[in-house]
């Protein structure tokens, strides 16, 4: 976006700290959109809730930071203190919840500041227990014609907060859970980087419950 005297605004690289409490596959998405010059930013730790994640692998694959917070060992309150404490100290400016299943307690310094993607359109098929293949099976049992995927800032409640973005797809007569699951993570594929890239391109207002998107800058990125 032009400035005064013809300059041009330019995309930072965000600091990112990404949570994941599974396998990974959302991490792994986010690190080849960063490796391919698609996603400005720069993860800079990969925290877990439990020592059996499977997307560890790909933060060690990768040469990412990352560390485990143990929500089994640890209160909600003292685990999500320790989560942002970790992400104070590296500078982080946005938490990206991966597949991360454990209650967070967001800091009122990290409001607006922390991002989830749900594999469903909110406010349908969203909540405390709808995760998973527990969405897609709920979506077929309803009948729903259509499904999809919300990036949205996360707060206190399950599946809440300001949504930035949605996508759908098409619910289909042979569908399955995991055929829907199939469709619907392509769509979180492409979704959850673009939400994130505006967020870098500082093009992403929050106004109460609703978000404005601003168009794109006219530059290039450099780093923080």
């Amino acid at each position: 976006m032009p400035l005064s005297g013809g300059r041009t605004r330019t995309t930072k690289r965000i600091r990112l700290a990404v949570l994941i409490s599974g396998g990974g596959t959302t991490l792994k998405n986010l690190i080849e959109k960063v490796a391919a010059g698609e996603l400005p930013a720069e993860i800079v730790k990969v925290i877990a809730s439990t020592d059996q994640a499977g997307g560890l692998d790909h933060a060690r694959n990768a040469g990412l930071a990352w560390e485990i917070v143990d929500w089994k060992q640890l209160s909600v309150s003292e685990a999500s203190r320790r989560v942002f404490e970790t992400c104070r100290v590296l500078r982080v400016q946005l938490v990206v919840l991966a597949g991360f299943l454990k209650q967070l307690v967001i800091p009122p310094d990290f409001e607006n500041r922390v991002v989830n993607i749900h594999p469903a359109l909110i406010p349908a098929f969203c909540g405390k227990g709808f995760y998973g293949r527990k969405v897609h099976e709920a979506v077929l049992a309803y009948g729903a014609k259509l499904s999809g995927c919300t990036v949205h800032f996360a707060d206190n409640e399950y599946d809440h907060g300001p949504i930035i973005l949605q996508e759908v797809v098409p619910v289909l007569d042979d569908d399955t859970p995991e055929t829907l699951a199939a469709r619907v993570f392509q769509a979180e594929c492409r979704a959850y980087p673009e939400a994130l890239r505006w967020i870098a391109e500082n093009r992403i207002r929050v106004e109460g419950q609703r978000v404005r998107v601003l168009p794109p800058p006219s530059a290039g990125v450099e780093e923080v």
